[in-house]
């Protein structure tokens, strides 16, 4: 189990424009996903504005009333009739950043920047920033640095009016002639970066299709993935179904890189069951294309478990961002069942009573559990287990006694039912997969 290390808090405050179109349940969904982000990213959230418009303000995105509320709380000046949040000791406390709950342009940032006083990060740079530190193998890294990229490149000219007359400086004799600005420079290196990476993507595809491609040889197509919103208890029930010591953490994004674990206890056929990265409102798009190597499990997956929050009141949100981005990949036709966790959460036993029945009525085939109840873990594990054996048959194998040898290769491919002896070898009945069966029959038919 990973533990945090202990850092002095850091504050930032929130704000967000809530278009006509959009209803106060989506908005205010969203504001507590970016304050969530914001405790990913190590930032305590003290106070959120708000503005209700038609429309962005194309300067600042903020209108301008509301930018220089912003500004006197930063410098500060005044405490203001709307905050969402109380700070404990005002005096003590320095905002850092402005977080913004939409993707802005770059002279939106900037300009914001300067006139409140403090750095300003829009929801995808808040994101992007998550993963970054959060990547842990070397194709999440490529693939983070990747976004990262892509987002840096558009905004370096704004950089470049920030950092005044050197930003714009030429590298040709006299300021003139054929040289480049820093600002060119800067992106043609970007440029040049990602084309690098996007290579060693290629080449790390290539290798992880291989290594792939020789586990399915070894064993049988019994692959489960678990896909979800983030922050639904995807690594707990994972930790939970596998025995397994994984990242549990209450924060999003806590898994970025894919993991694989064998169910525990072992079935027949062996089960690997993987964790994915998990699905956000409004995750960028370059991130959905950058990430979607981490997503090639459930690609590879005979069965999802799409696992929600059944203590979220927005869980409906949920499930449709899931399906976007499942359909994205074009994961969606992949055998389903809804796994609806953290009923524990809902409230007493009598509030998670009347969820699972309201769940169940609308949802007729979901599960609902807690990955902290192992009696509930059992129960799934028993679902998935019948769901990878029910296209198995039984069939008699005859083993010679000078084949002795390949007696593992029957208990590791098979379950043995019953097993008696005569005096040419060992007669096995098993139950196993088709495609199992034939191939073992195969192989002791060139015995004879």
């Amino acid at each position: 189990m990973q533990i945090e290390d202990k850092q002095a808090p850091r504050y930032a405050v929130v704000a967000a424009v809530q278009l006509s179109d959009v209803t106060d349940i989506e908005f205010e969904a969203s504001l507590n996903e970016l304050r969530e982000l914001a405790k990913t990213l190590g930032y305590q959230v003290v106070r959120t504005f708000v503005q209700k418009r038609s429309s962005f303000d194309m300067t600042a995105y903020l209108g301008v009333g509301k930018r220089q509320e912003i500004r006197d709380f930063v410098n500060p000046a005044g405490e203001g009739e709307d905050a969402d949040e109380v700070i404990p000791d005002p005096d003590a406390q320095e905002i850092e950043a402005l977080l913004v709950d939409h993707e802005i342009s770059p002279s939106q940032a900037r300009n914001l920047e300067k006139e409140v006083g403090c750095e300003v990060m829009d929801r995808t740079m808040v994101i992007l920033e998550i993963f970054h530190r959060n990547a842990r193998s070397r194709a999440a890294r490529a693939q983070v640095e990747i976004a990262r990229l892509g987002y840096m490149a558009p905004r370096m000219r704004e950089a470049a009016k920030l950092a005044g007359p050197q930003g714009r400086q030429r590298s040709g004799a006299g300021g003139r002639g054929g040289g480049e600005s820093h600002t060119e420079l800067d992106r043609r290196k970007i440029r040049d970066r990602i084309a690098e990476l996007q290579q060693e993507i290629v080449a790390m595809d290539a290798e992880r299709k291989t290594q792939r491609a020789r586990r399915q040889d070894r064993q049988s197509q019994a692959n489960v993935a678990l896909v979800g919103y983030t922050n639904a208890g995807k690594s707990t029930l994972m930790r939970a179904l596998t025995g397994s010591e994984v990242l549990v953490a209450n924060k999003l994004f806590a898994t970025l890189d894919t993991t694989v674990r064998t169910l525990h206890p072992e079935s027949m056929p062996r089960v690997l069951v993987s964790d994915t990265v998990g699905f956000i409102k409004n995750l960028p798009h370059g991130l959905v294309a950058s990430f979607k190597s981490t997503l090639d499990e459930a690609l590879d997956a005979a069965l999802l478990l799409h696992v929600i929050d059944a203590s979220d009141p927005g869980f409906e949100r949920q499930l449709e961002v899931t399906d976007t981005v499942l359909k994205e990949i074009e994961a969606h036709e992949v055998p389903r069942i809804r796994v609806f966790n953290k009923i524990d959460h809902v409230g007493d036993a009598a509030a998670q009573a009347a969820c699972e029945a309201a769940l169940r009525e609308k949802y007729p085939d979901c599960v609902v559990m807690s990955a902290r109840r192992p009696e509930e873990v059992a129960r799934l594990h028993q679902i998935i287990v019948a769901f990878f054996q029910r296209d198995l048959i039984e069939a008699e194998l005859f083993l010679p006694w000078s084949a002795q040898q390949l007696r593992r290769d029957i208990y590791a491919n098979c379950q043995v039912l019953e097993e008696s002896a005569s005096d040419e070898g060992a007669l096995f009945r098993v139950r196993a997969a088709p495609d199992a069966v034939m191939q073992l029959k195969e192989q002791f038919s060139q015995l004879a």
